[in-house]
């Protein structure tokens, strides 16, 4: 089961922009898009928006929107240095290539 969170960010220099976390299998995808005509990018998190993240997850457990067990694997994905920590990986664009 996939789970998926989403917040807005502001950056002084870049502005107003949207980041999308996905969860699912293990793996972790963090992409970002700003403003609605823009394509979805891999994005690098930050400590801030790693902490976001277990914080956003934090408040779901309560609600039983997601168990202890996937609140546990979203705090260890976050982490810098631990496998199965994968950025980026939703094809956007063309889509795959046959080349």
């Amino acid at each position: 089961m996939s789970i998926t969170f989403g917040w807005w960010n502001r950056d002084p220099v870049e502005g107003k922009f949207q980041i999308h976390v996905e969860v699912h299998g293990g793996n972790i995808e963090w992409s970002r898009h700003q403003g609605h005509n823009t394509s979805w990018l891999t994005y690098q998190p930050s400590e801030e928006d790693r902490e976001r993240l277990v914080s956003e997850a934090e408040k779901r457990v309560p609600r039983r929107l997601i168990s202890q067990k996937q609140f546990d694997e979203i705090k260890r994905l976050s982490q810098n240095d631990v496998p199965g920590k994968i950025s980026g990986k939703r094809v956007t664009g063309l889509g795959p290539s046959f080349t």
